[in-house]
């Protein structure tokens, strides 16, 4: 959970959300599950900023043990990728052991859409929940399972839609958060304000507009109504502007080579610095530094904005597009305006560019970059909100102060945390409701698609161990199963101990033959799985037989 190097919107927030549900949530205990030999308890304990020997009490299991997860009601998944989580608890503990919580950051590229949505084939339910971080993103969301849905019933041959509908997870909005208070310590450091615009070549009556993101025009935004926007306002407006853009380039020297020419083209007449945004100095002392701040999204990869709730925390006023989650953020005339913005109608073009990433002829980047080339932003009223701010110190400071308060009240961690511990309760309630009407849903084990091999399978060999399998000693040496190769001791986790099939050997040997029910009776309920197993391999080996003299 430490800050990534070319940091994801999404890795921030999960850091963020888990560190604030570990020091705020009044857990007494935390259960952190992750694949093997991945995180200790120590570095987990550091990573979430816990002091040592204080609750929570953190510990580690499997990725997708279950036990810890029943005992807490809820698995917090940060993914929104729930197939596995499903299944695994269907197999650990049933579907109503527990509620899954997962997470939806973004919905642009095909494959990771395709895999969400199937995963609504898995035993998901309504006491299971995917996370919105906007109200654009839910909406678009729920029409995707909308149509997923017509899809099935054709596919079917179900025609009623009251009737067959898929057992659907809630979809609530919660946004993301940010450290406030930590924020906002930044950005009123006034000696970290001074030497950062020094730095910069920024005189302080000059002006200084802040853009926080990836320097990518798929990623992020395509950067010509930015500066266009930035041009016009210097054009328009008595102060003098300069322009710095804080982030890192997804495409390297190339993405830095298009940005330089554009900047060259578009923004010739105002000072544009460009910094490293790996770098945490960099970021704390430019909240000190900035005036405003600057981001005209028109990706569609881009669903909430976490640069702009921090933004808000350092008491900037904000100018940034009218898109997606940004219009949940800012109130437009109130913390900040929303810049308006205009997508392209549907049609053929459209499903071209559909089809062409179907087939492969297209990446995500380029279907969700190939969108926003072809997403408008309002430059006038950009460059107009940026010459009026520029002018109006007064109108800066009234913007920036509600924004503060707003991100105080509804962007810090601990508020957020607190949505999620809402959402834990509501999601149990609906668990403990509705789970005994709907258990005869839940009929299988495994999925059929990943279930017991020996079950899947069991159509390929000449018959299947059962209960009423005779077994007489084979017709090799009876020491014929112990390990001798180092092909004999592969997978030795699926059956019992080599005292085990002594005692099998034996009990079979005194007979002459029995039943396999017989054998199996001899040892306790939760070995007999590893005797079965256990006469498997004997049976491999020779040293058993059960076909007929």
């Amino acid at each position: 959970m430490a800050p990534p190097r070319d940091p994801y919107g999404r890795l921030v927030a999960n850091a963020g959300l888990f560190r604030a549900l570990a020091q705020d949530g009044g857990y007494q205990s935390l259960h952190v599950l992750s694949h093997p030999g991945s995180a200790d308890t120590q570095s987990l304990r550091a990573e979430l900023g816990l002091v040592d020997a204080e609750p929570p009490e953190v510990t580690v299991g499997p990725l997708f043990g279950t036990a810890a997860a029943t005992a807490a009601g809820a698995l917090l998944y940060g993914q929104p990728y729930l197939t596995e989580p499903a299944w695994a608890r269907r197999h650990g503990g049933g579907d109503d052991a527990y509620s899954i919580v997962g997470s939806i950051f973004a919905f642009a590229s095909a494959p990771h859409r395709e895999q969400m949505l199937m995963s609504l084939l898995a035993p998901v339910w309504p006491w299971d929940a995917l996370v919105c971080s906007s109200t654009s993103l839910r909406t678009t969301v729920q029409a995707a399972i909308d149509e997923w849905e017509d899809v099935l019933r054709g596919r079917l041959g179900a025609a009623d839609a009251q009737r067959y509908r898929l057992p659907r997870p809630q979809l609530p909005v919660i946004p993301f958060g940010t450290a406030v208070g930590a924020v906002a310590s930044a950005a009123s450091d006034a000696e970290a304000r001074h030497t950062m615009r020094a730095d910069l070549g920024i005189p302080d009556q000059a002006v200084m507009i802040y853009h926080l993101a990836r320097l990518s025009p798929y990623d992020k935004a395509f950067p010509q109504p930015m500066l266009r926007a930035v041009q016009r306002a210097q054009q328009q407006c008595g102060a003098r502007l300069h322009l710095v853009l804080a982030g890192w380039f997804p495409d390297g020297e190339q993405g830095r080579r298009r940005y330089d020419e554009a900047i060259a083209t578009y923004c010739p007449d105002v000072p544009v610095t460009i910094l490293d945004g790996n770098d945490p100095d960099f970021i704390r002392r430019c909240w000190a530094a900035a005036d405003v701040f600057l981001l005209l999204s028109d990706t569609i990869l881009e669903t909430f904005g976490q640069a702009l709730i921090e933004a808000m925390a350092a008491g900037l006023p904000l100018v940034v597009s009218d898109w997606d989650g940004y219009r949940d953020i800012v109130r437009d005339g109130l913390d900040g305006y929303l810049i308006p913005t205009l997508g392209a109608p549907p049609g053929p073009l459209g499903r071209s560019l559909a089809l062409m990433e179907l087939l492969g002829d297209v990446n995500y980047a380029q279907y969700g970059g190939a969108t926003a080339a072809h997403t408008a932003v309002d430059v006038d009223a950009a460059a107009q909100a940026l010459a009026r701010l520029a002018d109006d110190p007064e109108h800066r400071r009234r913007l920036g102060g509600a924004g503060a308060e707003r991100a105080r009240q509804e962007f810090d961690w601990r508020v957020v945390a607190g949505q999620y511990q809402l959402l834990f309760a509501d999601l149990a309630e609906r668990r403990q409701a509705l789970a005994p009407t709907i258990a005869e849903l839940a009929s299988r084990r495994l999925s059929p698609l990943r279930d017991d091999p020996f079950r899947t399978f069991a159509a390929l060999p000449s018959s299947v161990l059962g209960d009423d399998t005779l077994l007489r000693p084979g017709r090799v040496d009876a020491d014929a199963w112990a390990p001798r190769v180092e092909l004999d001791e592969v997978h030795p986790g699926l059956r019992g101990d080599a005292d085990e099939a002594r005692a099998v050997l034996a009990y079979i040997a005194e007979r002459g033959q029995c039943r396999l029910a017989d054998v199996t009776a001899l040892f306790p309920p939760r070995r007999r799985p590893f005797v079965r197993m256990t006469i498997m391999w004997l049976a491999k080996s020779g040293a058993l037989s059960w076909t007929a003299e």
